[in-house]
């Protein structure tokens, strides 16, 4: 099917290749990591054609503003992120993490970075209920709670049954009591 007047024709798909993994026939990697094995490795593809590239995140809010980042752009700032997460957020591989974010360029950041890290990641709609909230972190035993100024009270109102939770981050210009501030730690 024809978008556009000026399409690439590509090779189909080769079928036996997902029958040889099937058999067990293809080798497939102990560890896979997508930040460092695919997002790593575009941002190299990147770097040595030093030309333009295509954005590896374009993001477009309701007002229009937008931000654009490379691969070697989002490659770096992850990393940045999973220093925040293994560091002043004290996460290990294993561990879990609440992030109940609207989709918003530190959403992606925080997903790549917990890829990066080990850290399980478990996303909320930002619709979620105070009760909804408190369910979620006793039964995943989640360490960590990432989540923007408007839920935060939600969070404070259930965070003293949760023993588990010991990080609270707060994606936010403003700072809050008992909060890191996103911001200020990247």
């Amino acid at each position: 099917r024809l978008f556009h007047q000026y399409h690439k024709t590509f090779a189909p798909l080769d079928f036996s290749d997902y029958e040889a993994i099937g058999r067990c026939d293809q080798e497939v990697p102990e560890y896979f990591n997508f930040a460092s094995d695919v997002l790593d490795k575009w941002s190299q593809i990147e770097k040595e054609r030093k030309g333009p590239s295509n954005p590896a995140l374009w993001w477009i809010n309701g007002k229009g503003d937008e931000i654009k980042w490379s691969f070697e752009e989002l490659g770096f700032l992850s990393q940045k992120v999973a220093n925040v997460l293994s560091g002043p957020c004290s996460l290990q591989r294993g561990d879990r993490v609440l992030v109940i974010l609207p989709r918003i360029p530190e959403w992606w950041l925080l997903n790549v970075a917990c890829m990066r890290t080990g850290v399980a990641i478990i996303p909320g709609t930002t619709q979620l209920t105070a009760q909804d909230i408190c369910y979620r972190l006793l039964a995943s035993k989640a360490k960590c709670i990432i989540t923007t100024d408007v839920l935060a009270p939600v969070v404070d109102s259930v965070a003293s049954k949760c023993q588990l939770l010991k990080t609270k981050l707060i994606v936010s210009e403003s700072s809050r009591a008992e909060w890191l501030n996103f911001s200020d730690l990247l």
